[in-house]
C-alpha cells in the first residue's frame, strides 16, 4: 500500500486549518510542492465570468474619503427589498458583519454545522449543532443558506423562524444569487428575529475590495453601526458595488452560465465514479477516500480544490469543488480519473 498518511502530511493539513479557499500559495507552501506557472483554482466560489466594461476613476475614488453612511447603496437595497434604509448596513465584506454581530451576541449562541469557518472564529464559545430543530434552545442561531460548504439550500426557513420567535436567526446568504433553480425567495426580512447577511463580492467577483451588507431591525442596525469604524467601506468598493448592482444583464448572464455548466460538471464527476453530494448552487462536495493524497495529486497537476478539514461534521472526508468553464471542468474530471487509476495501482 503506497498511500500512507505520514505525520508530515497531517501536520500540513493542520497548518491549513486557518486558511480559506483561494490561497494557492499557502497550499503549495505547506505541502512543499513547487507551484506550476498555471493553476486551475476550483477552491474559490466567486464568479469566474469576465467583468463588463466599468467606467470609474480609480485615482479619484482612491484619493477621496468614502461616504461613511453608504447612503446610495443603502437606498438602492432598501428600495429593492421594500424596507427602510435604516434597516440596511453596509460592511467591509460579510466578515466585518460577522465580527460585529459577535459583539452583540455573547451567550447561548449556536452554529448549524458545517458552516463558514469565520463564525467559529468570531463566536468561539458557540455550540456546534447539526439539526435546525435545536434552534429553540438558543438565544441566537447561525446558519448559512445556501450552506457553505455543502451547497444545500433550505427553502422553507420561515416555518422554523415562526416556531422559535424568541431565537434570533443570523442567516448568511452570501451565495443566495447562485441558487440554480428559479425558486421564489422567502421574504425573511419581515421577521423581527431575523438578521440577514449578504455579500456582493461573490456574485460580482469583488473579493479584493470587500463589501457586503446586513438587513435587520432598526434597533440591531443602529447597534451594529455604533460598533463599526467610520469609513469602513472604501470609495472604490462602494462605486463598484453600485455599478454592478445596476447591471442586471451581467447578473443574469452569470446565473445562466452556472445553470448551464454546473449540472454537466456534476454529471461528469459522477460518471468518473465519484460520489457528489446534493447541492443547489455552483459548488459542491465530492467524497474522497484519502483527502490528503487527492489534494496533493491534484496540486502536482496544477489543480486546487478546497479541503474540508476545518468543517465540523465533514472532517476531511470530502473536497469542495466550484464550477469553472467547460474546458477547465473537463481537465479536473480527467485528472480525477488519473487519480483513480493511480490509487488502484498503489492499493
Amino acid at each position: 500500500m503506497c498511500l500512507v498518511r505520514y505525520g508530515h502530511d497531517i501536520a500540513c493539513m493542520e497548518s491549513l486549518i486557518p486558511f480559506h479557499g483561494a490561497n494557492p500559495e499557502n497550499l503549495y507552501r505547506v505541502f512543499d510542492i513547487s507551484m506550476p506557472d498555471e493553476i486551475l483554482d476550483f477552491s474559490t466560489n466567486t464568479n469566474i465570468l469576465p467583468w463588463p466594461k466599468i467606467d470609474i476613476s480609480i485615482e479619484k475614488l482612491a484619493s477621496s474619503y468614502p461616504d461613511p453612511e453608504c447612503r446610495e447603496l443603502r437606498e438602492l437595497i432598501a428600495e429593492r427589498e421594500n424596507i427602510s434604509p435604516s434597516r440596511v448596513l453596509f460592511t467591509n465584506g460579510s466578515n466585518e458583519a460577522i465580527f460585529l454581530l459577535a459583539r452583540l451576541f455573547h451567550e447561548r449562541v449556536a452554529i448549524l454545522q458545517p458552516c463558514y469557518t469565520e463564525y467559529s472564529r468570531a463566536f468561539p464559545n458557540a455550540h456546534n449543532v447539526f439539526r435546525i430543530e435545536e434552534a429553540g434552545n438558543f438565544r441566537a442561531f447561525i446558519l448559512t443558506n445556501p450552506n457553505n460548504p455543502t451547497g444545500k439550500y433550505i427553502a422553507n426557513l420561515s416555518e422554523t423562524i415562526k416556531r422559535f420567535p424568541d431565537t434570533v436567526f443570523i442567516i448568511d446568504e452570501a451565495y443566495i444569487d447562485f441558487v440554480l433553480s428559479d425558486c421564489e425567495r422567502e421574504r425573511l426580512c419581515d421577521f423581527e428575529n431575523v438578521i440577514t447577511l449578504r455579500s456582493i463580492t461573490k456574485i460580482f467577483h469583488l473579493s479584493g475590495v470587500r463589501i457586503g451588507y446586513v438587513i435587520a431591525s432598526e434597533e440591531i442596525i443602529s447597534r451594529l453601526k455604533a460598533l463599526q469604524p467610520t469609513w469602513s467601506v472604501n470609495s472604490i468598493a462602494q462605486e463598484l458595488a453600485l455599478s454592478f448592482l445596476h447591471d442586471t444583464s451581467f447578473y443574469e448572464q452569470t446565473r445562466a452560465f452556472y445553470r448551464e455548466h454546473t449540472p454537466k460538471f456534476i454529471a461528469s464527476i459522477k460518471s468518473a465514479g465519484f460520489e457528489v453530494m446534493d447541492s443547489s448552487v455552483h459548488y459542491f462536495l465530492v467524497r474522497v477516500e484519502n483527502d490528503i493524497e487527492v489534494i496533493k495529486f491534484l496540486l502536482r497537476a496544477g489543480i486546487i480544490v478546497r479541503h474540508t478539514q476545518n468543517f465540523p461534521g465533514l472532517d476531511g472526508k470530502y473536497v469542495r469543488i466550484s464550477t469553472l468553464n467547460s474546458y477547465e471542468n473537463e481537465k479536473l474530471v480527467q485528472t480525477l480519473l488519473m487519480w483513480e487509476k493511480f490509487a488502484s495501482f498503489c492499493s
